[in-house]
């Protein structure tokens, strides 16, 4: 987990302004020494490699695998804290996002759906961080 929000972070700080090479190696090393775990040897230059946000338009749009994961972890606790054969969060679930597609933002889909704002806690109770909902305060 802690490295998708090292690798999203960098990537938005990067997108930010017109930085040197020197800039954005040290731009990874305060994101690194911020987030990452494990820290890589100071030979390591992992972000000429990082295709994602060099190729293929992602331009600053690498948070998003971390933004859908908890769309679907908010989704799917909807089905387990509610009962999974629930007809009426299935028949929304349906209605409001899988029949929609991408004709239009996943957010709209999704308040529709949910009736609310996605629920960070979803993703910490996916990543065994939190235990369930009746935990916030």
């Amino acid at each position: 987990m802690l490295r998708q929000v090292e690798f999203a972070l960098f990537d938005m700080l990067i997108h930010m302004e017109r930085y040197t090479a020197e800039d954005v190696q040290k731009i990874l090393e305060q994101v690194r020494e911020e987030i990452s775990v494990i820290k890589p040897p100071p030979y390591n230059r992992f972000q000429w490699s990082f295709s994602h946000i060099f190729a293929g338009g992602y331009a600053a749009g690498y948070y998003s695998y971390k933004w859908a994961e908890l769309l679907s972890a908010d989704a799917y606790f909807m089905f387990v804290d509610n009962g999974i054969y629930n007809d009426e969060i299935a028949e929304s679930f349906y209605s409001e996002v899988l029949s929609k597609g991408g004709s239009r933002p996943a957010m709209e889909l999704f308040k529709n759906f949910a009736g609310r704002e996605p629920d960070v806690d979803a993703l910490l109770r996916l990543s065994g961080i939190k235990t369930s909902q009746e935990e916030k305060v």
